[in-house]
């Protein structure tokens, strides 16, 4: 089913469109060896294998594939030779595609160098990690690097349907339900490998489910309806647009059973969202969000759990990412409670919008300039460090808001400390120090 030609291609429109140099890359003659080496970075299934094939057979240049996976040094300069024995002797062009670049070490990137920058390959590269991270400076320098994106729902429904009727792929033989064909698009989540591979299996169950039932005719084809692809692909078929109602119903359960400290239900959201294809970077910002919103200084260490998780989720992808992210949501749900400083943040936020702000006391004005002292700018300052416990008695807030307070902290976790110790500061900051302070 890899499509010959660029204009086969699903999705990436924004990389092959007139004069890009991908299409500029295919329409070059094979036997010009000059063209520029390319880095494609992007997710799983977004079509790098398949531009780099497309692009040596559009151009009829000879294709070679390796992964870093299973490829070192010595694959690599075999191929470099090859390579410049068929340039030097038949005058043709070489593509090398390598396959998870960033597996290779800087000793195995350095032995592309001479094969890129003498032109005896056009080096495609892929990778779903940051070049500027895991691609060697020299490489990087000498190749175009191209950003590929996740294929849409669109893209991925004109994948499967070419898929369908194809003579390359299914020739015809099925019959796809519109609700199987939205079920396999939604599943894949952009990856147009798992369309694919869900396409295939739901075939397979069809012709077999037809086979072994009474009464079916040669001439009828097999049809795959939603439910055949939920069986094919081992998953339960949720009711899950992303766009849609059960979307924003499912990440609001999701926020607020961490919220109310229940971490079966809100482990059993998270899977929810994480089989129904959500985007884990987006879960990831959310348990951020309820972190902050939710835990606050009940508990610290909430913060950086949810944002480190977010980091892993990033650095690692799925399915392994569902493992951080469930160690956070866990955590989460089970820590101590406080919505105190987001609640004191919105206070102040509205008291700013509704004008009541007044002007910044004289003593902690910039004082730094010229003329500042005249204008008594800094005047009655007391520096909090000079005094032997480091707080003072001095006014912050302006004339119109003295004494209010936005951040109240709950009695709850690490908060019941922060309360203690910011009663203590506020009396001593207002002039009421007992004589036990």
């Amino acid at each position: 089913m890899r499509p010959t030609r660029l204009n086969e291609v699903a999705g990436q429109s924004h990389l092959l469109g007139p004069g890009s140099p991908l299409v500029s890359l295919a329409r070059d003659d094979g036997r010009a060896p000059s063209a520029v080496s390319v880095i494609l970075w992007g997710p799983p299934g977004t079509g790098k294998t398949t531009l780099a094939q497309a692009i040596a057979r559009q151009s009829g240049r000879r294709f070679v594939e390796l992964s870093a996976i299973t490829a070192g040094v010595r694959d690599v300069r075999e191929v470099m030779e090859r390579a410049l024995a068929d340039r030097d002797l038949y005058g043709s062009s070489t593509v090398l595609f390598l396959d998870e670049i960033h597996r290779f070490t800087k000793a195995q990137q350095d032995a592309l160098l001479p094969g890129v920058e003498n032109g005896w390959v056009i080096l495609i590269a892929a990778t779903t990690e940051n070049p500027s991270f895991s691609v060697i400076a020299p490489l990087l320098s000498r190749s175009l690097l191209l950003t590929l994106e996740q294929l849409s729902d669109d893209d991925l429904g004109t994948l499967v349907d070419r898929a369908v009727a194809d003579p390359r792929g299914l020739k015809g033989a099925v019959a796809l339900e519109p609700a199987a064909r939205e079920a396999i698009v939604r599943l894949a989540s952009g990856d147009a490998r798992r369309a694919l591979t869900a396409l295939e299996a739901a075939a397979q169950s069809a012709a077999s489910d037809r086979g072994s039932s009474e009464g079916a005719t040669a001439a009828e084809h097999p049809v795959i309806t939603a439910e055949i692809v939920a069986a094919a692909v081992d998953r339960a078929l949720l009711r899950y647009d992303k766009n849609g109602d059960e979307h924003y119903d499912v990440i609001s359960a999701f926020i607020k059973s961490i919220r109310g400290s229940d971490p079966d239900a809100a482990l059993h959201y998270l899977a929810r969202m994480i089989e129904a294809g959500e985007d884990p970077r987006f879960i990831a910002r959310r348990v951020i969000i309820s972190a902050s919103e939710d835990i606050g200084l009940a508990d610290p260490q909430a913060l950086p759990i949810a944002v480190a998780a977010a980091q892993a989720v990033q650095l690692i992808g799925m399915p392994e990412g569902r493992i951080p992210l469930a160690e956070a949501v866990v955590y989460l749900a089970t820590a101590p409670k406080s919505n105190a400083a987001y609640r004191g943040i919105d206070e102040a936020i509205a008291d700013v919008r509704s004008g009541r702000i007044g002007r910044v006391p004289k003593p902690l004005r910039d004082a730094h300039y010229p003329g500042a002292k005249r204008l008594g700018h800094g005047k009655g300052y007391v520096y909090p460090h000079d005094e032997p416990i480091g707080v003072v008695e001095q006014q912050h807030l302006p004339d119109p808001l003295a004494g209010t307070e936005y951040y109240r902290p709950s009695e709850r976790g690490h908060e019941r400390e922060i309360s203690a110790r910011l009663e203590k500061l506020r009396a001593i900051l207002r002039g009421r120090r007992g004589s036990g302070d």
